[in-house]
């Protein structure tokens, strides 16, 4: 049922009046002390103003006179300080605007006291000149606080001042914090910015009602619309919604930009903090920015200590195999960000091995780098590698993991994610390397392709390896498993983004298919972390794999739709859906650790540790051995046959979960 034009002004009435539904009890606490404080100066201004008048004269100045005009001065003051609402000024973001607000009020204090002590008795009573020295001391008194509470925040003046604008777009904000202060403060700075701010959503609640520098708070998350017709029915409809936030829950992110579609309205973020601080630096960093499709997952980001990956890396010598990659070209930008003492680069891609170097270089010039081209699959050049560059850590993300593109090139998998795997972990362990990290994925759990089996395989050996080698080896091999990476190559995201851009459709292969996605910076942030966990303090026992936390899987759908939306479009009328099924090898679901898989807390919250489950290490060097040989002679049917037989779970040739006709989505999904 429809909220009516009436019932929402008169929400909206209570909202910007604080009403007790909508403010919380810290809020209500922090307005009464402020107009308490209000209310006390008044009465304090009005004693000082007489005595810097009067000076010695006061102590014998009649005591029925003095308490008469303090009472009615106070009681004036009162009434002009709530009704224009100084007690609603945000005292974190006072600024020049709110001390406008402070003299009318002052002035006008003293005007209704002038005007009653007039009718009184003719302003017999007081000099008249007190009343020019009380407008000035009660302004003191009024802004002196709110300014030096500011200042004591900000620790600077400039924060203080502003400039008016009327000729700008105009936009709402969500958040009444710090990035709605500096952004308001930045658009009134200088005639160049585009914005003008009309209002403020509150999505904590706390200051419903209040304003900052002259911009009211009007309501909190669910009261957008209500908020949007109010500015409507006034004349200053926002064009526009910006997120104040940095940080915000997907599931808010989700909820403004369904509401902002019903009004019609498209949605951004502000820039960072810093960039808006460097404004006058930068012209463009004024511009808000699109909402990213990570802002819309519904995970916080995990904020790590990295003082460990310090002690593991710092002063030692990094190699990073499959460099070019996403993942890889990831993990060698924060490893440098350690400090090694060197650090070396792996790929078979020249281009994107060029690339990543180029970006280390930029970043940390000083840092000693070996670029090195290579394969894992061939042996000879991995020994040669381990050999010469002699690492201390090695991190190994080089494989194919494009599931389609496996089905159609089975072996080239095989040959990589396994062979190669196991090329470099026996080459770490004859060097005698101190740690080797797998990259492993969720795919390889109850594995229905090639990729995900041959990524088992890949983690059974560096699992084998690593309980064999707590008697005879000294490197320790540590497995690391998560879902999808946001935005990597091949993924879904950038393929979707192709299609909107395109005009459309959009194809999704199953309505209800769902996929885990963590942010590569995240995800490679957590394979340090897992890397650098002790493995006594954090439980994890020889071959165990550590899963990393990534929140609740994401509907594909879903997904599909907040990205049209966030391209300003409307899902099913401006870009059609089309459901294509799931291609050789897809999964609908997939999962992060297996049925026969323990699952144990670590130290670290967002990294769980899976008991293994693996065979033992002879009898698997001997199964690599033929799964080697049949790839290397191009016997497939001989290939599939010994990766199923060494990952059980995995069925040849499965039929398709889904099969249908292409389906166009209607508005609903």
């Amino acid at each position: 049922m429809k909220t009516s034009g009436t019932a929402r002004c008169a929400r909206l009435g209570k909202l910007t009046h604080g009403g007790t539904d909508d403010v919380t009890r810290s809020g209500r606490e922090r307005v009464i002390a402020s107009y308490l404080h209000d209310v006390s100066m008044a009465a304090i201004a009005f004693l000082l103003a007489l005595l810097l008048r009067l000076g010695d004269e006061l102590l014998i100045w009649p005591r029925d006179v003095i308490l008469s005009g303090l009472a009615i001065f106070t009681a004036v003051a009162a009434t002009i300080f709530l009704w224009m609402r100084l007690h609603r000024i945000i005292w974190r973001y006072a600024s020049i605007g709110d001390l406008s607000r402070i003299v009318q009020a002052t002035v006008l204090t003293v005007v209704i006291f002038v005007t009653l002590q007039f009718f009184y008795n003719r302003l017999a009573d007081f000099p008249r000149s007190f009343l020019v020295i009380e407008i000035f001391v009660l302004t003191t008194l009024l802004a002196a606080p709110r300014f030096l509470y500011r200042f004591l925040k900000d620790g600077e003046l400039s924060a203080l001042l502003e400039r008016n604008a009327h000729t700008r777009v105009p936009v709402l904000l969500i958040g009444a914090g710090d990035g709605a202060d500096l952004f308001i403060r930045e658009m009134t700075r200088g005639r160049e910015a585009p914005y003008r701010v009309v209002g403020i959503v509150d999505d904590r609640g706390s200051r419903v009602g209040r304003n900052i520098r002259g911009i009211p708070v009007l309501g909190r998350l669910n009261d957008i619309g209500v908020v949007v017709d109010e500015l409507r029915a006034r004349g200053i409809a926002p064009q526009r919604i910006l997120i104040t936030h940095a940080q915000i829950d997907g599931t808010v992110v989700r909820k403004i930009i369904e509401s902002a579609e019903v009004l019609g309205l498209a949605v951004a973020r502000i820039p960072r903090l810093i960039a808006l601080d460097e404004a006058d630096q930068a012209n463009n960093s004024l511009i808000p920015r699109p909402i990213d499709v990570q802002d819309v997952l519904g995970r916080a980001q995990n904020v790590l200590d990295h003082k460990p990956v310090d002690t593991m890396i710092t002063g030692r010598r990094v190699l990073v195999t499959g460099a070019g990659g996403t993942i890889g070209a990831e993990l060698a930008s924060q490893i440098a960000m350690h400090k090694p003492s060197e650090l070396a680069l792996l790929d078979i891609s020249e281009y994107l091995l060029y690339q990543a170097d180029l970006q280390i270089k930029d970043l940390h010039p000083d840092l000693v780098r070996h670029i090195m081209l290579g394969d894992v699959r061939d042996r000879t050049r991995i020994d040669e590698v381990i050999r010469d560059f002699a690492p201390e850590i090695v991190l190994h993300t080089a494989a194919l993991k494009h599931v389609p593109l496996v089905e159609s090139n089975p072996l080239e998998g095989i040959l990589t994610n396994a062979t190669g795997t196991r090329n470099l972990a026996e080459a770490c362990q004859r060097a005698g390397v101190e740690t080797m990290v797998l990259i492993s994925t969720d795919k390889a759990v109850d594995p229905t392709n090639v990729m995900g089996a041959s990524k088992r395989l890949a983690e059974m050996y560096c699992q084998a390896l690593d309980i064999d080698g707590q008697q005879s080896s000294f490197t320790r091999f540590i497995t690391v498993r998560f879902g999808n990476v946001l935005g990597s190559t091949g993924s879904v995201i950038p393929l979707f983004q192709r299609q909107i851009a395109a005009g459309g459709p959009v194809t999704v292969t199953h309505p209800e298919m769902t996929r885990y996605f963590m942010t590569v910076r995240e995800a490679v942030s957590l394979v340090l972390q897992s890397a650098a966990m002790n493995d006594k303090d954090s439980g994890r026992e020889p071959g165990g794999i550590c899963v990393l936390d990534m929140g609740e899987p994401v509907r594909i759908l879903d997904l599909a739709q907040q990205l049209i939306r966030l391209s300003g479009l409307v899902p099913g009328n401006d870009i059609q859906i089309v459901f294509t099924g799931p291609r050789p090898g897809e999964k609908l679901h997939e999962v992060l650790f297996h049925d026969q898989e323990v699952l144990r807390e670590t130290t670290l919250k967002p990294i769980r540790i899976v008991t293994p489950r693996t065979a033992e290490l002879r009898f698997l060097q001997q199964s690599f051995e033929k799964l080697e040989s049949a790839a290397r002679e191009r016997n497939t049917a001989g290939s599939l046959s010994i990766l199923q037989s060494l990952v059980p779970e995995f069925q040849v040739n499965q039929a398709p979960y889904w099969e249908a006709d292409s389906i166009v989505s209607g508005t609903n999904n």
